[in-house]
């Protein structure tokens, strides 16, 4: 096991210096002048020379490549060319929202699509199964974009006056702040790779109001994050729902499952130390994928609920050719979706020791 995690680390380096080079290479590509996107009509030759040297656009894209590499070891990712701030501290803000976002959708999806696969699964060619795979189609079928707002406008509008409101935007409400954990543990001389985990932590908004006891804030956030998640987390609830069902009847049919019910073995311990474990390889499998995808940035549901997050960001900075923030953000969402199968790849061993990853 640990000789396999360390060939995977190992491999990891080809493959991230790959990604970033083939970003430098594709986002120079396209035919457009980050001064021209940034000053518009102002962006005359004498400034446009001025911007170029400046972001050290001037010299050619290897050079520019090597002095990107040398500045990212030190956890330089340089300076974003739209905002004027290191990438670092962007990414410190915009990484919290996602990585919430992404958790609770993920709960809600794996939660609610095991459990209606398996309640499919248990009740073939039943009323029961025909009527949880019409939720599963139905919420595969649906856009994010009109679920969410379907969902804003059924909960934030037409529910207004009762308690199941829901806010159909932001991260809190107006008036609600958290408390910077530089301010709480009054951390004054912090920098480099302490600094970007302070700020990430003081961004993370549901750890920040626990940590701080602040309450109020944690439940006006959770709010805030159910009609996201929700929406986020239907096409992903209904993938799994599926692939649960199809794992799950499959080995029903093996032959030790049909020895374990002929020993008398209760019906409950059949299904959850017997046939769960081994239907969870290719479900584990969907879940890793799914939470990658939705930690690289949920574009459409993060402009839909007016979300700060990785998706958002990443569209922004590449229609303005902001080079920096496309560069750090795309390693960042390369690095998350490796971490992700390396966790699936680890837990393959675990769910079936007939697996060795030796």
């Amino acid at each position: 096991m640990f000789q396999f995690i360390i060939r995977r680390l190992l491999l990891l380096l080809p493959v991230v210096v790959g990604i970033v080079f083939v970003t430098f290479v594709i986002v120079r590509a396209i035919p457009s002048d980050p001064c021209k996107a940034m000053l518009g009509e102002k962006a005359t030759e004498a400034k446009c020379n001025e911007f170029r040297e400046r972001y050290g656009l001037n010299d050619n894209v290897v050079i520019q490549f090597g002095r990107y590499l040398v500045n990212m070891t030190t956890g330089d990712f340089g300076v974003s060319i739209r905002f004027g701030r290191p990438v670092v501290d962007l990414m410190s803000e915009r990484l919290p929202v996602t990585i919430e976002l992404t958790i609770l959708a993920m709960l809600f999806s794996t939660l609610l699509g095991v459990g209606l696969g398996v309640l499919s699964a248990l009740n073939r060619n039943s009323i029961i199964d025909t009527f949880t795979m019409v939720i599963a189609n139905i919420g595969v079928s649906m856009p994010v974009f009109w679920l969410g707002m379907v969902l804003a406008y059924i909960f934030a509008i037409l529910l207004k006056d009762t308690p199941f409101v829901l806010p159909p935007s932001g991260r809190l409400t107006s008036g609600i702040s958290l408390i910077p954990l530089t301010r709480y543990w009054e951390m004054t001389d912090v920098a480099g790779a302490q600094k970007f985990a302070v700020d990430f932590l003081s961004n993370t908004l549901l750890f920040n109001a626990l940590i701080t006891g602040n309450f109020k804030a944690l439940g006006d956030g959770l709010k805030h994050l159910i009609l996201p998640a929700v929406a986020v987390g239907t096409i992903p609830m209904a993938i799994i729902a599926r692939m649960t069902r199809s794992s799950l009847l499959e080995v029903l049919g093996l032959d030790y499952i049909r020895t374990a019910k002929a020993k008398g073995l209760i019906f409950n311990k059949v299904i959850t130390r017997h046939a769960m474990r081994n239907a969870m390889v290719p479900i584990v499998t969907i879940i890793g994928l799914e939470t990658g995808a939705l930690l690289s940035g949920a574009v459409l549901t993060e402009t839909v609920f007016a979300l700060p997050g990785v998706g958002t960001a990443l569209v922004q900075a590449i229609l303005a050719r902001d080079y920096p923030v496309v560069q750090g953000f795309t390693l960042i969402v390369a690095l998350i979706f490796i971490f992700a199968n390396l966790l699936v790849d680890l837990s393959y061993a675990y769910l079936d020791p007939r697996i060795r990853l030796e």
